[in-house]
């Protein structure tokens, strides 16, 4: 791959995936806790009009950041070749963090999206006078779970991006491979992760990771297994 062509694609992915979880964490940390408290009509006004605004740039920015970072995933791993790049801590922790940000984009492609279209519809017949959808309720709960379980995902998913290319230790190749285990326990983790999202809210009240608190506490956790188990494989 060009040079020029190879920058370009970072500095792609890197915009994309700041849009991406700026808007994410701007959802989370800001507008979910002020629609909590905000009045029925204010609530109106931000989804007839607010989030639709927000998830235009928001959805194609996590498909520009999914294609670019497919690409240079592939471009590296070409370079080096499979076994090489699988015996190398950077080339762990680059597929590993790639395969929580494509968990990530279809956790807001196959369930938040449809859920948010629906939601933002009913908002905007409430805002000409028409009677809100029945489950307008449940249907944000459940985006609410998903981008909450996103979150979750980003924390370690960022970490491995970063530590990939900033972490020395990363950068040493070995003799090792990782044992077929190691991406069991991974794929069984985010397996077990994903049940939320894909099962929806359960219980009138709110716990977990359906609270800020427990999605950053969980996030963190997943971050140290996961740093754990690439440091110990490899």
């Amino acid at each position: 791959m060009h040079l020029y062509l190879f920058f370009a694609l970072h500095w792609i992915h890197v915009l994309a995936s700041v849009i991406w979880l700026g808007t994410l964490y701007f959802f989370n940390f800001y507008l979910t806790a002020f629609l909590e408290k905000a009045r029925p009509e204010v609530r109106v006004g931000v989804f007839s009009a607010l989030v639709p605004l927000t998830l235009r740039g928001f959805n194609w920015s996590t498909v520009a950041t999914l294609l670019t970072g497919w690409l240079l995933y592939f471009h590296s791993l070409s370079a080096v070749g499979i076994a090489a790049f699988f015996n190398w801590p950077y080339g762990l922790a680059i597929s590993l963090g790639g395969l929580l940000g494509t968990v990530m984009f279809l956790n807001g492609w196959l369930i938040m999206h449809p859920k948010q279209e629906r939601i933002v519809a009913s908002a905007i017949g409430v805002a000409k006078g028409e009677e809100p959808i029945p489950e307008a309720a449940a249907l944000s709960r459940h985006v609410v779970l998903t981008s909450r379980v996103n979150l979750l995902l980003s924390i370690p998913m960022l970490f491995l991006m970063v530590a990939a290319t900033h972490d020395p230790p990363m950068f040493i190749m070995t003799a090792a491979s990782a044992p077929i285990w190691f991406w069991m326990i991974i794929l069984v983790v985010i397996g077990a992760v994903e049940i939320s999202p894909i099962l929806g809210p359960r219980g009138a009240s709110k716990k977990g990771v359906e609270t800020l608190r427990g999605a950053l506490t969980a996030g963190f956790v997943l971050l140290a297994v996961f740093y754990v188990l690439i440091r110990t494989v490899l």
